[in-house]
């Protein structure tokens, strides 16, 4: 079940930002200067013209797609944008806020979430994949990163590839490595090491140090007792 958990959102997250940021494989000429305001359609196609090799500290407004280094400030598009560099500030699109570096503030879109680096702060959408999230993060579908500390909640699968830290709320499947604090799902919880706790119907831990699981069948493989009802945990 975790490959095929895996699989699926990463699936999702390759159609969504694939045709939009192809350009991603061209060389980055990095910024020629900065504007307090830029306005756009479809990237290169934006004024200051030219401005997908300007940083943007200020307002950014696109129709479809823009493209700049780094956004201090608002940046919304109609449809994606994409920051090559930091964005710190707000960011609203109506498909895809994609980002290859870090991002300090809040993103919202009806799709997904992409950061290449460490997200601090919001993210509020349809599907989220980044390297290491801190925050809060609700994404309709679910999530996946390698390391989240804060409060993460999705209906489908949230899926920590190293650890987790803070709570995890999930209609349906929970997933990491370590998880330190608490997994809620619906249907499964899965971490190979838990310290904390799991809440769900099914409740599954390789190992727990300390912690416990409520649910209608709980495994612990290194617990003296490995499958209770109810009730299981080692303190």
């Amino acid at each position: 079940m975790n490959r095929i958990v895996k699989v699926g959102l990463a699936a999702l997250a390759l159609a969504v930002v694939s045709p939009a940021f192809a350009q991603e494989a061209e060389v980055d000429e990095g910024p020629v200067g900065w504007t307090p305001f830029a306005i756009g359609l479809v990237s290169p196609v934006q004024m200051p013209w030219g401005c997908a090799n300007w940083d943007v500290f200020g307002l950014n407004l696109g129709l479809l797609y823009t493209d700049a280094p780094k956004v201090y400030g608002l940046s919304v598009d109609g449809v994606a944008h994409r920051n090559r560099d930091d964005l710190i500030g707000v960011g609203v699109s109506g498909l895809c806020n994609y980002n290859a570096k870090d991002v300090y503030g809040l993103r919202a879109t009806l799709g997904a979430n992409i950061c290449r680096g460490t997200t601090y702060g919001v993210d509020l959408g349809m599907f989220g994949y980044r390297k290491e999230f801190w925050g809060f993060d609700a994404e309709f579908l679910g999530s996946m990163q390698d390391t989240m500390y804060g409060i993460q909640m999705g209906l489908l699968a949230n899926v920590s590839r190293d650890m987790s830290y803070g709570w995890s709320i999930v209609g349906g499947v929970n997933i990491a490595e370590k998880a330190y604090g608490c997994q809620s799902a619906i249907v499964f919880n899965m971490a190979q090491e838990l310290h904390g706790a799991q809440i769900g119907l099914v409740n599954f831990a390789e190992q727990c140090p300390w912690g416990f699981q409520i649910g209608l069948v709980n495994i612990i493989m290194d617990n003296t007792i490995k499958v209770l009802p109810i009730v299981n945990g080692y303190f």
